[in-house]
Order: structure tokens, then sequence, then C-alpha cells
């Protein structure tokens, strides 16, 4: 008989062992020293809450950094939940000495009625939102990771252990139940 061995937690020395490998994972993927501190901290606040689930098959560290990859993913979603804030790049003129690249919210008022345009883009974000929503939560996370948050593909399949094409299967499904959710909940309106 093998006798597999189980891993036990030691809270008093997380900090010790695992804060500065954690800090720096968070750190490589958020790039911002506070908030990789928070989100560090309340990884080990979720970890010490969840102590009693841990079975012992993973080592501790592998089970903070599945706690920390989680936090940070939530991150993710909360700043892309708030519709319409994340920095977006577009072109806004593309003729001779004027061609260049806006940021989103610096871009010069059409003439149209803004109005009109605020109000079909709140119902179309809305509708894409709710859209993304109803997939299956792996197709929504890689969505969200590949195509609004633009992370590589090494990055997204290392970070939920899937192949690339696996990914890439993924964003076709995605794409498609997108479009027709779209067409049925937005185009036929």
């Amino acid at each position: 008989m093998s006798s597999i061995k189980k891993h036990i937690l030691n809270p008093n020395k997380w900090i010790k062992l695992h804060a500065d490998y954690l800090y720096n994972y968070t750190i490589s993927r958020i790039n911002n020293q506070d908030l990789s501190k928070d989100i560090v901290q309340d990884t080990f606040f979720a970890a010490l809450k969840a102590k009693d689930n841990f079975q012992g098959k993973a080592s501790e560290r592998t089970w903070l950094i599945s706690i920390l990859k989680r936090k940070i993913i939530d991150h993710y979603r909360k700043i892309n939940s708030a519709k319409g804030k994340t920095e977006v790049k577009m072109n806004f003129y593309s003729d001779g000495d004027r061609e260049g690249e806006w940021i989103e919210e610096c871009v010069p008022n059409s003439w149209k009625t803004e109005v009109e345009k605020n109000i079909e883009n709140t119902e179309l974000s809305e509708a894409i939102e709710k859209c993304i929503d109803d997939l299956p939560e792996k197709y929504a996370m890689v969505f969200r990771m590949k195509t609004i948050q633009q992370f590589e593909t090494e990055e997204i399949c290392k970070e939920l252990e899937i192949t690339s094409s696996n990914l890439w299967v993924i964003i076709h499904r995605a794409r498609t139940q997108l479009r027709k959710c779209l067409e049925e909940n937005w185009f036929k309106n």
C-alpha cells in the first residue's frame, strides 16, 4: 500500500514562509504595490476562514496560491463590472496629422445627441454583460480574461490549468453563445 503524504496547515508561519512569494505572484499580475498587498492579506484572511476545508491533498503554498488566484480573478471581475469605466483605446481620426488613438473617456463629443447615444450604449452594455453572465462560468472567465483583460494565452492556460487548444475552443463557443444571446436580446428589439 502506498501512503500518501497528507499536508497540514501552519497559519502561524504563513507570513514568514509564503508572504513574499504570494506578493511577487500578485504584483506580476496586478502591477500595483498597495493593491497587491491588500490582495495577499485578503488571501490570508480567506485561508484562515477556509482552513477547516483544507484536505491536505496539496501543499500549503499550492492551496494558498489557488485562493490567491481566485482573489486576483475577483479583482478583475470587479473592475470589469464597472461598465464603461474601463480604459479603452479607440481610433477617432484616420486622416493625416490627426491620426491616433484616444482613451475612450477623452474622445471629443460627437454632434449627435448624446442622450440617445448614452441610452443605447447603456442598454447594449447591459445586454452584453447579461449575455456574458449567462455563459457557463468557465466560458465567461476565459472570455473576460482573453478578450476584455487581454491576458496572454499562455498565462490564461497556466492560471486555469487548460491547454491552448482547449482555450480556443472555449473562446469560440463563448463567442458563438454571445452572438446568439445578443441576436435574441438586443438586435431583435
